[in-house]
């Protein structure tokens, strides 16, 4: 059997993945799969000490340049995995950034939705009411760039003040004890935040890509892509029976969810597609306005089109 090792972070970005290993779709492609998590704390923190050497305080970093790209998926960087998951935008980043060269493959199946919310009882009704105010996302992931697309719209680019504060389960903690006017989620924790009486302020969705290295090769990158589709269309034909890999990444002392608290169609999977020069390009001019990628990449450097996968 090939070996492909992939990195989990949240169950939502991943739930094909999930779905292929257990109902047995990747071992009917003769692919033995390791599925290996991303710690869910903490890791923000191992970000900025590796970028920049800065030991973080109480203070919340408000600057993407002290945030290393990579570092909720350093498992990559370090050789342990041979592909994982993300936003477009991140993915792009981290392609690179990255010292091994990783480069995107397809567009991931999931379609991720996130939210903006804020506690219950805060003084906040809309997104423009956020100006100057902090809102906490994860620097260098899905969180961040979709809450610039959300706010640019109500606010001024100087307004709009985001501040690096973890993964979600740690966002979601901050916002509970007041330390940050909104955070922006994504599922499961949209759900619990809307069930524990938290405003949401406005969501969107947004098409995620995988990076691998091209050691993976095209014939072993096919057989996951075909084992993929299969989950594809198992979670698309009945998504109650696959709602326990969310509800079981909340912790028990935060809150508990059931198959009916969710809203499935926030919850959408699409069979992999390939990532094209059109949708580089576009993607690439707005990150560059914000500073958030270099000036001289190419869409050759950072996407493969030599494997032969199709």
């Amino acid at each position: 059997m090939t070996k492909v090792r992939s990195e989990i972070t949240s169950a939502v970005h991943s739930l094909p993945w999930l779905i292929a290993r257990d109902e047995g779709y990747f071992a009917e492609e003769d692919l033995d799969v390791e599925l290996i998590p991303s710690p869910q704390r903490g890791t923000w923190k191992a970000a900025l000490q590796r970028g920049n050497d800065v030991i973080l305080g109480s203070d919340l970093i408000d600057d993407p340049r002290m945030v290393l790209s990579v570092g909720v998926h350093m498992p990559f960087e370090e050789g342990a995995c041979d592909v994982y998951r993300g936003c477009e935008w991140g993915q792009l980043r981290r392609a690179q950034d990255s010292g091994r060269g990783g480069v995107v493959m397809d567009k991931r199946p999931t379609i991720t939705t996130h939210a903006v919310v804020v506690r219950p009882g805060a003084p906040i009704r809309t997104l423009g009411q956020l100006a100057g105010r902090t809102v906490g996302v994860n620097f260098h992931a899905g969180s961040h760039y979709v809450t610039l697309l959300l706010l640019e719209g109500f606010l001024r680019r100087e307004e709009i003040k985001l501040v690096h504060a973890g993964r979600p389960l740690e966002r979601y903690e901050l916002l509970l004890a007041g330390e940050l006017d909104a955070v922006t989620l994504m599922e499961p924790w949209i759900t619990l935040a809307e069930k524990q009486g938290c405003e949401n302020l406005g969501e969107a969705c947004y098409v995620g890509m995988d990076i691998a290295t091209v050691e993976i090769g095209g014939s072993a990158y096919a057989a996951v892509r075909r084992a993929i589709g299969k989950a594809v269309r198992a979670f698309n034909g009945d998504k109650e029976r696959y709602l326990h890999y969310l509800i079981a990444e909340i912790p028990a002392a935060l809150g508990r969810l059931t198959p009916q608290d969710f809203h499935l169609p926030r919850l959408r999977c699409t069979e992999p597609e390939r990532y094209s020069e059109a949708e580089f390009e576009r993607t690439v001019a707005w990150m560059r306005s914000w500073d958030l990628i270099d000036a001289g990449v190419t869409y050759d450097a950072l996407v493969a089109r030599r494997l032969d996968v199709i």
